[in-house]
């Protein structure tokens, strides 16, 4: 597969995570304007892939880096990946303060190229360290979309999930359905259907159940934000599996590269939470599902504490708690 997001004829080429599963289809951004267009409908998404299409960003909107920078990190808030790749990229542009405005766009771009190549590299180490926990045979469970798609390439927990696929351990996924955006119905079935790893696709509140028949080894999940005492902010749904897995003894784990970690949030409870447009709950697809004038809260995240995560699986390892030393 493609990479989920590159530079191609001066454009920001990537896949429009919105046409899939149905279609892969590549789309190529001008503008800055265009790329936080992009990140708000989810064209693109995942907080890796969105800090890479931040610093993209950031070239493309180079002539006015302080406004682009603040347009980009308000596109999603929860995400901290966006500001990271921002200030990445702002530290590269003080570093060539007085350049004329060619030369500080190729500068920007060639940081923006590294985040992108540091990121795969980034996905790959991750997936080494996390197929350590993967038995042989195991059923594997995860939520939302955590795979090449939400990265450069190759994934995160998707990337641990890849690895052991790789590894020859014969496992098998289960994969949440994600509502109310779907992204482990269209994004993460397509990936596993792509990479033939074994994998069954299940509504959200089919966890319990499976887990309560002893159907369930082990869960892996992605990250949009993780605070510095571990409370960990992740698609909307994540809560609910941790502490199901929890009561049945199943080890929970996040799969995050070290950019997913934000030192300045104390802990989930500072962590924003975006809400999102009520016709995402309303409808499917075209259909309408709900009656008319009906209310509908959308938090697209939830935030799990840090007591029902086993472990971090990071590039430099596995992580008890965000200050712990990797094994």
């Amino acid at each position: 597969m493609t990479r989920t997001i590159t530079w191609l004829n001066n454009k920001v080429r990537m896949i429009d995570q919105n046409a899939l599963p149905h279609k892969l289809r590549l789309i190529g951004l001008r503008t800055a304007a265009e790329v936080v267009r992009a990140i708000k409908t989810m064209k693109v998404r995942g907080a890796p892939a969105l800090g890479v299409a931040a610093a993209f960003g950031m070239v493309l909107g180079a002539a006015d880096l302080k406004g682009t920078a603040r347009k980009l990190i308000a596109s999603r808030p929860t995400a901290v990946n966006i500001r990271w790749g921002v200030e990445r990229m702002l530290a590269v542009a003080r570093a060539g303060i007085g350049l004329p405005l060619p030369k500080l766009k190729k500068l920007l771009l060639a940081a923006a190229r590294r985040l992108a190549d540091e990121d795969v590299a980034i996905n790959r180490a991750l997936g080494r360290h996390g197929a350590k926990v993967v038995r042989r045979g195991m059923n594997i469970l995860t939520v939302c979309n955590a795979g090449a798609l939400a990265t450069v390439d190759y994934g995160t927990a998707l990337g641990v999930i890849r690895a052991a696929h790789e590894a020859g351990k014969k496992i098998h996924v289960y994969a949440a359905e994600t509502r109310p955006r779907l992204q482990g119905a269209k994004l993460t079935a397509w990936e596993l259907k792509q990479e033939k790893i074994p994998f069954t696709l299940i509504t959200d509140n089919m966890i319990g159940h499976l887990m309560s028949k002893g159907k369930i080894d082990l869960v892996v999940v992605g990250a949009d934000r993780i605070a510095r005492n571990g409370d960990t902010a992740n698609k909307i749904g994540t809560y609910n599996a941790a502490v199901l897995a929890k009561v049945h003894g199943v080890p929970f784990y996040i799969a995050a590269p070290s950019s997913t970690f934000d030192p300045q949030c104390r802990s989930g409870k500072d962590i924003v939470i975006e809400e999102r447009a009520p016709e995402e709950v309303l409808y499917i697809g075209r259909e309408r599902i709900a009656p008319v004038g009906t209310r509908v809260y959308n938090p697209a995240f939830d935030v799990t504490p840090a007591k029902y995560i086993k472990g971090f699986i990071t590039e430099k390892g596995i992580l008890k708690s965000p200050h712990a030393k990797a094994r």
